[in-house]
């Protein structure tokens, strides 16, 4: 049986590393997040407005409990413990503190209030050469029981030549409009908001995008969506996206919301998310693998997945006391059955099709909550300390004899996962700089169901090259 829907199929290959790229709207701090390094003025590779950029990033870490590293997906690591986390594993991981990616940014006046602007990008794993791809990382674990898996995580990288590409225009006065491949508003909350700045390896949020995708690690970039953003006198910001399916019915839309203000040294945002039909995707079984034959699909890019209705409401801030700055989150995420299901055939990111489709997965709505703080130091010029707490915990939502468990029996237990971290980053220049760090992580209840280890420490150092 061949696949049934297409959702989207970008094209794959290294000419990814030659990228179109923009300046992200209208406000300056969310700008520098989403082209990544950051740097301007006259040390930046900037001709006729147009503004090459980008970062590599690579380290080496060690784990207490890990499965073998990953060429494809963007840390390689697990960073936290994870399902099939089995014993100690050492090398060359990317990404630890900075995504590694290469991108082009320009904006170009088109009248005297308004510019247009464009951004593309693409991440790569330096270790490896490969264009970074999450959901290879489950596909290579077809088949195979968890004492044999590598790595493996979802998330929104499928080996797609852009991760980021979109086109729109800019005004102080109006805000700015902007079409295409996008980070979600709650993704780019959890940039500012995380101690860590969503480093992968040494913050949860960074090591699991699921919270940042509100519910889905494939949602904390967007296809196909619009946003809109504007700020009031520089103090109050609002912005507002919504993902469009390409097709008719809610299936695979999205909407997010963000309001906030900045007041003193104090900042603070609200989120709302909706993704409707979301995408978690898993590797195959040992049987599914078997049936996929008589089903028509192709092993090598099929997966399994679970659906859902995802809402969450996020609420974070900040607040700097030099030389310290303190940093606080809190999100809720609700799972339910989706509205409108997906049939197996789905193509999902990355022309990935899904060959195993579970819709019925949350008879009882599932209720996620995440919270973090931490803080960052500045020892002395150019040198920064960074401490972080984030906690996660989920309510039982089984039935029958599962309804209310708290125990590691079944996955729809209650459970908890927990991670402490810190890491010390030192800039030689606004170009190159050091890191050191480690975070803890444990599992409990429902949340470590199947795991092979419960705990997981990651010793890592690295540097980091920006341009």
């Amino acid at each position: 049986m061949p696949p049934t829907r297409v959702s989207r199929s970008p094209l794959k290959g290294w000419s990814a590393l030659l990228l179109l790229g923009a300046v992200s709207a209208a406000f300056p701090s969310l700008a520098q997040q989403k082209t990544g390094p950051g740097i301007t003025g006259d040390d930046s590779l900037t001709w006729h407005g147009i503004t090459l950029y980008g970062v590599i990033d690579i380290g080496l870490q060690y784990d207490t409990h890990s499965a073998p590293f990953s060429p494809y997906r963007p840390a390689a690591s697990g960073n936290i413990v994870r399902q099939n986390s089995r014993g100690p594993v050492i090398g060359l991981t990317p990404s630890n503190m900075g995504q590694t990616r290469v991108g082009f940014k320009g904006v170009e006046p088109v009248g005297d209030e308004w510019s247009a602007v464009f951004q593309a990008e693409t991440f790569f794993n330096p270790q490896s050469g490969e264009i970074a791809d999450s959901l290879k990382s489950l596909a290579v674990n077809n088949g195979r029981s968890l004492g044999n898996q590598s790595v493996g995580v979802d998330g929104s990288s499928a080996g797609q030549v852009f991760q980021t590409a979109f086109i729109g225009l800019q005004s102080a006065r109006f805000g700015s409009l902007t079409f295409g491949r996008q980070v979600a508003l709650l993704s780019e909350g959890a940039i500012k908001y995380d101690p860590n700045y969503l480093a992968t390896a040494f913050g949860l949020l960074g090591a699991s995008n699921t919270y940042a995708g509100g519910g889905s690690s494939e949602d904390n970039r967007l296809d196909s969506a619009a946003e809109y953003r504007v700020s009031l006198d520089d103090r109050v910001r609002f912005g507002a996206l919504y993902k469009f399916a390409g097709s008719n019915g809610s299936a695979n839309t999205a909407v997010q919301l963000d309001l906030g203000g900045d007041f003193a040294d104090a900042s603070v945002d609200a989120y709302y998310s909706k993704v409707r039909s979301a995408i978690t995707a898993a590797s195959l079984t040992a049987a599914q693998v078997a049936a996929l034959p008589a089903l028509g699909y192709p092993g090598a890019n099929s997966l399994a997945a679970t659906i859902s209705d995802n809402t969450a409401f996020a609420l974070m801030g900040s607040y700097k006391l030099d030389p310290f700055k303190f940093f606080a989150g809190y999100e809720y995420i609700r799972y339910v059955n989706p509205a409108t299901p997906l049939s197996a055939g789905f193509v999902d990111i990355g022309g990935y099709i899904l060959a195993f489709v579970n819709d019925q997965a949350y008879d009882n709505s599932k209720i996620v909550q995440v919270y973090w703080t931490g803080v960052r130091y500045a020892v002395i010029t150019n040198l920064v300390l960074t401490m972080a707490y984030y906690g996660t915990h989920q309510g039982a939502y089984g039935t029958g004899a599962q309804a209310g468990c708290s125990t590691a029996a079944h996955s729809v237990c209650s459970g908890s996962l927990e991670a402490i971290s810190f890491d010390l980053d030192y800039r030689f220049n606004r170009h190159f700089d050091v890191y050191l760090g480690a975070m803890y992580s444990d599992v409990q209840g429902g949340l470590a169901s199947g795991y092979l280890a419960t705990t997981n420490i990651n010793p890592t150092f690295g540097v980091r090259y920006k341009f």
